[in-house]
């Protein structure tokens, strides 16, 4: 990972530099494994975010906002309880791992100072935060809490003794040496690759920086130790040792490093990195790279997560839906052939006195044929003649019924599978939990999820539509979630504005506002694209979006959320074009 041990020296100098002194204003806990704490210092209130999420652990300045629990967790009580009002008097960084310690000064029961001690630990899947008595050193909690049977090493209970993660003997960087570092290398295993040789004995150093020290040094970083020569061993020190010195004295450059293929971030660090050229972003304090990059990178990650989850649950739900149409049209396809069956039972009533009991099968004169030609009639041996008529009218009376029962199911279970394919698309185009929690909740109001649905808070947030604008200026709204589309259509647009959707498949559903104007060729074709972008046919080429006014758009009764039927439309074709939309202005938070 890029935050390792000299990302966090940068870290730790910033905080010193704004928060050291500052008094502890507010303490929320907005996700499982992450705290945010406001902090009030000359003047400025700041937010601290500390995370021990097991995929993105990390501790940084943000400016980022998110929406509280309506009730706070166990953990957050208590760090209010023993933090809030507190002064921080220390920032430390424990030698130069990814360990912090936030020493902060506050009152106890009887109003006396007492020095409590925040520890955070970046430690991948086993990252922490703990708070412990600072003279004790005794746990008072943790955000995740370690038993004997997850550890038989070390426990983090309250109560228990804090004590620091094993660093397996490594050196700090700090201290290097050219002899001890020449002794290292001819003592490590000889068919290692050379950069795991940095990151496996100095502490602080992830694989990044390592493979930075060969890049600068012109050797192959998968190269063995045992091939390197004297003279690149003393490059290799020279380079590693420059690194180290701009460590010493905290001269960081924090940068990002772009991914040319994603959404996201490829990595961050807190020097200049040479290794990726010119694919990089320099920004004006550790904070603000991490920001950036956590913003966008664990935001994914915690929408992949979830959408995983919500997704399966609806793609069960769909599968079961598709059976249950195959089957009902099966059915539909057999209760047409029911004609036979009281044809059947009419002839064996005609003929009773012709029949005897215990035959499989008779040869009757059909009289509703024109020629009146013989056909075989299947018996059941079991019952007599009569009986066998009997059953042959239950039968055609049980599929006549069926049929118009299947003409009704029918196009209510084609419905569902529309709606569920449908929330499948908003699941796959989601950005946001927040608009992950709003499709679940959707589903428990239309009774896919079992739960409860809380009731709304004046302060909780909602999430919103994307908002474009078109090359001629107009605004174009596409809606992310059924709640979205149904509220964009039926209460946003006016009857004037345009209305645009992917043709017979799901997708968003995309708002043009008009405002009196007539809408530009250039700005139909890109709004529907987005329509198509915005759809399951977004890997798709020559899309036909339906376009119409918003007057000639209507919900049918008892429809699900998100659904409509339309008339009097047109149709384009398009191919979506990511390149394009990203080329429209966008309106932030949307």
């Amino acid at each position: 990972m890029s935050l390792d041990g000299i990302v966090t020296r940068a870290i730790i100098r910033e905080l010193n530099d704004t928060i050291l002194g500052g008094r502890v204003d507010k303490i929320y806990q907005h996700e499982r494994d992450e705290i945010l704490i406001n902090i009030y210092n000359r003047g400025k209130n700041r937010k601290l975010l500390i995370s021990a999420s097991s995929n993105n652990p990390r501790i940084h300045l943000t400016n980022c906002g998110k929406s509280n629990p309506s009730s706070p967790p166990m953990f957050c009580m208590l760090l209010r309880k023993h933090l809030t009002g507190g002064i921080i008097l220390n920032i430390e960084q424990f030698h130069m791992d990814r360990i912090i310690f936030i020493d902060i000064s506050s009152l106890d029961e009887l109003g006396q100072p007492i020095e409590k001690r925040l520890i955070v630990e970046i430690m991948g899947k086993y990252s922490n935060i703990i708070l412990i008595d600072k003279i004790s050193f005794r746990v008072i909690d943790s955000i995740k809490r370690v038993t004997p049977d997850m550890s038989r090493i070390r426990q983090v209970l309250p109560g228990v003794e804090y004590k620091y993660p094993h660093q397996n003997n490594k050196i700090n960087p700090l201290d290097l040496a050219e002899d001890q570092f020449f002794q290292l290398i001819d003592q490590d295993n000889g068919n290692r690759p050379i950069y795991r040789f940095f990151y496996t004995n100095y502490i602080g150093l992830g694989p990044l920086i390592s493979k930075e020290i060969c890049f600068q040094s012109n050797i192959d970083m998968d190269r063995p130790l045992a091939s390197i020569t004297f003279e690149e061993k003393k490059k290799i020190f020279s380079i590693f040792m420059a690194i180290v010195k701009r460590i010493r004295d905290n001269n960081f450059k924090p940068i990002l490093i772009k991914n040319n293929h994603g959404r996201n971030y490829k990595a961050f660090y807190a020097l200049d990195i040479e290794q990726f050229g010119n694919n990089k972003i320099l920004l004006a304090s550790i904070s603000q790279v991490l920001d950036e990059y956590y913003i966008k990178n664990d935001t994914l990650d915690r929408v992949n997560q979830k959408a995983q989850s919500l997704r399966k649950s609806v793609q069960t739900k769909l599968e079961r839906s598709l059976n249950k149409l195959a089957k009902q049209k099966q059915e539909l396809l057999d209760s047409k052939n029911r004609e036979k069956f009281k044809i059947y039972a009419d002839l064996i009533s005609a003929n009773l006195y012709r029949i005897d009991k215990g035959l499989s099968q008779v040869e009757l004169e059909n009289f509703y044929s024109e020629n009146m030609e013989k056909i075989i009639v299947p018996l059941d041996e079991r019952y007599s003649p009569a009986e066998n008529a009997q059953k042959y009218y239950k039968r055609y009376s049980k599929l006549k019924n069926a049929n118009q029962l299947l003409l009704e199911q029918i196009p209510e279970t084609q419905e569902e599978i529309d709606y569920l394919e449908n929330v499948l698309n908003s699941i796959d185009h989601c950005t946001e939990v927040l608009e992950l929690d709003e499709i679940k909740e959707e589903l428990i109001k239309e009774g896919y999820l079992k739960g409860s649905i809380k009731k709304k808070q004046k302060k909780d947030m909602v999430s919103k539509p994307y908002q474009y604008i078109s090359s001629d200026g107009f605004h174009i709204f596409v809606g992310k979630n059924n709640r979205q589309n149904d509220f964009l259509t039926l209460k946003t647009a006016h009857k004037e504005d345009l209305w645009l959707h992917v043709q017979k498949m799901p997708g968003s559903h995309v708002i043009v506002k008009t405002e009196n104007r007539r809408v530009s060729e250039k700005t139909l074709e890109e709004a529907a694209i987005l329509a198509a972008y915005y759809s399951k046919a977004k890997n798709s080429t020559n899309v036909a979006v339906d376009y119409t006014e918003r007057k000639n758009v209507k919900k049918p009764k008892k429809a699900k959320a998100g659904m409509v039927i339309y008339e009097n439309f047109s149709t384009i074709f398009v191919t979506p074009d990511k390149k394009i939309i990203n080329k429209l202005a966008k309106i932030e938070g949307s």
